[in-house]
């Protein structure tokens, strides 16, 4: 009898641990179910901030690109008119030259007839 009690003691006894262990083993479960959601949702979170400011960078670089085209347009104009003030300058150099040389002239006779 004493063999046969120690039996049933033994028995009940691990199925007291094996449900323990059963228990523990749900609460861990649980545990890594919540942590890999909780990873899910930081994931989706991380996400959906790279893809904001992906979209903040590619509109900035829109605007650069436009600011760009627009110093570029500037640039061009201002080669422009920077080429037509130079003309301007240039003729009347030629202009000054050619009264210059023209004193020189009238000078170089009024030496002559003396």
């Amino acid at each position: 009898m004493l063999v046969r009690a120690k039996g049933l003691v033994k028995k009940a006894t691990l199925e007291v641990v094996y449900e323990v262990v059963d228990e523990r083993t749900k609460e861990i479960l649980e545990v890594i179910k919540k942590l890999e959601e909780r990873q899910e949702e930081d994931f989706r979170y991380l996400n959906q901030k790279i893809d904001t400011q992906m979209g903040q960078l590619r509109s900035e670089m829109g605007q650069i690109r436009q600011e760009i085209g627009q110093l570029r347009q500037e640039m061009t104009q201002m080669r422009e008119e920077f080429k037509t003030e130079i003309n301007r300058l240039d003729e009347k150099i030629d202009r000054m030259n050619q009264r210059i040389d023209t004193v020189i002239q009238m000078l170089s006779e009024i030496m002559r007839s003396k």
